[in-house]
């Protein structure tokens, strides 16, 4: 599939994700959603593939937001409906997608841009990076999982005061909040976000997938998380990572995990 908006590339058992709209300061429209979702889907079904890295291009903005001219003038059924389709096609997608997926945010994370960020499995930041959502300064809501992922990242009185303010706040304060976990120079972040990665890759895929979904779990209404880890703790062990990881233990040697 021929990509307009976003570039990918595969360095060893990482891929790097680039959103590049940079004219747009990489805002997400109907086109960049569905080939965002049709990237992360084909990643997720390379075995080679062990963690995804997600950026924006340029120095100005990993995702400034939405493009608003796209829904300007939707209706509340037209509103309704682009929410729920793009939390299935990207946002609720990237969240339960086994691969595990770190957002790189190299700058403006605003509106659309920081829900994207913050439905990826965890978040590094440049220390120019500014994030916020928004959206009652346009006389709605956030509608991709804001309202919901920011308040279990940091808290539901921080997560009031910022969709309620509409304010920014920088990536120090991001990193005090939570909601990112390293902070460093922008010249610095994708190799960060690669040691990271590489870090991860070296683990058992099948056992990082088992637990993705049961951290997932405590976050999801109606489903007992403690009940998913054990039956996740119990279906790694009728996996050939964990043959290899035990042996590998036993014998005094590194795991190599297919």
């Amino acid at each position: 599939m021929k990509m307009e908006n976003i570039l990918i590339e595969k360095q060893e058992n990482i891929a790097i994700i680039t959103i590049n709209r940079p004219e747009k300061l990489n805002a997400l429209n109907k086109v960049t959603i569905q080939e965002l979702h049709e990237g992360f889907k084909s990643l997720s079904t390379d075995s080679s593939v062990k963690a995804i890295i997600i950026t924006g291009s340029g120095e100005k903005a990993f995702v400034a937001g939405a493009d608003i001219s796209e829904f300007a003038h939707f209706s509340e059924e037209e509103g309704g409906k682009l929410a729920a389709k793009g939390q299935e096609l990207l946002f609720d997608f990237v969240e339960n997608l086994s691969t595990p997926v770190i957002a790189a945010v190299n700058g403006f994370a605003l509106g659309g841009g920081l829900e994207l960020a913050m439905a990826c499995h965890f978040r590094v930041a440049s220390d120019n990076a500014k994030m916020g959502l928004p959206e009652v300064t346009l006389g709605v809501i956030p509608g991709y999982g804001g309202t919901q992922r920011l308040g279990q990242l940091v808290g539901k009185g921080r997560a009031m005061e910022m969709i309620m303010t509409a304010g920014m706040i920088d990536a120090e304060m991001a990193k005090n909040y939570g909601l990112v976990n390293h902070v460093v120079p922008q010249g610095e972040l994708l190799d960060l976000a690669k040691g990271i990665a590489s870090k991860i890759a070296r683990n058992s895929s099948t056992a990082i997938s088992k637990a993705i979904q049961a951290i997932n779990a405590n976050f999801k209404d109606g489903v007992n998380g403690y009940a998913v880890e054990i039956e996740n703790f119990g279906a790694c062990f009728g996996t050939e990572d964990f043959k290899e990881g035990t042996t590998a233990f036993l014998e005094k040697r590194k795991a190599s995990f297919k």
